[in-house]
């Protein structure tokens, strides 16, 4: 017996995981462009390669992820061992990552506006 119901399910779980990593490149491509502009360092334009750098192996490493669960829950059989939840893991040390640098960038404005 198959576990797998062939609806939308799936293509909802991956365009979910498209417009996660679509909104992290964005914020990094906007951090790429104004983060060394208003702070007059170049070192800032790390932030944004790193954060797009992150948000393409985000993206596949889900494209892997949503293929090997597909596959899974295809097959017929009782016993089924679907991937971990590193990527989650994954996701959330990004978002705490952006977040902390945020925090930075917003406590360095306050510091140099006084």
């Amino acid at each position: 017996m198959a576990l797998f119901d062939p609806g939308l399910q799936p293509e909802r779980t991956e365009l979910a995981w498209r417009r996660t990593v679509l909104a992290l490149a964005v914020g990094s491509l906007v951090a790429l462009r104004l983060l060394p502009a208003a702070f007059g360092s170049p070192w800032w334009v790390l932030a944004g390669v790193v954060g797009l750098i992150g948000a393409g192996g985000l993206w596949q490493w889900s494209r892997v992820r949503i293929r090997v669960v597909n596959e899974m829950l295809t097959r017929a059989g009782d016993r089924i061992a679907l991937p971990g939840g590193m990527i989650m893991l994954a996701l959330s040390a990004f978002v705490l990552a952006i977040a902390l640098t945020g925090l930075l960038i917003v406590l360095a404005a306050a510091r140099t506006a006084s």
